[in-house]
């Protein structure tokens, strides 16, 4: 029992963020059911100030870019947001 992970709220996500190539996490988790507006701006004011794995862009602009929506699983036990670019291929 003592390599359990803590788990976030189940209201909360934990955000991933695709920019400029580079893939992080931001550093605290936000509310499940933020609008994609909220999610981009949360991701814009963490990568201003740079996450793990991005490197601070203080001109980073997410607008257009596509927020994937995943609920906790048996295998994930955790909601994910994930913001990424929008793509030719998908949405």
């Amino acid at each position: 029992m003592e390599n359990l992970v803590p788990v976030p709220d189940l209201v909360e996500a934990r955000v991933n963020v695709t920019w400029n190539g580079h893939n992080g996490d931001l550093p605290q988790t936000v509310p499940f059911d933020a609008t994609d507006d909220q999610v981009r701006e949360f991701a814009r004011e963490a990568v201003q100030g740079g996450i793990p794995g991005i490197t601070a862009d203080y001109a980073a602009n997410f607008a257009g870019f596509v927020v994937d929506r995943y609920a906790a699983t048996a295998e994930v036990p955790y909601a994910r947001l994930m913001l990424r670019p929008k793509t030719a291929y998908g949405k």
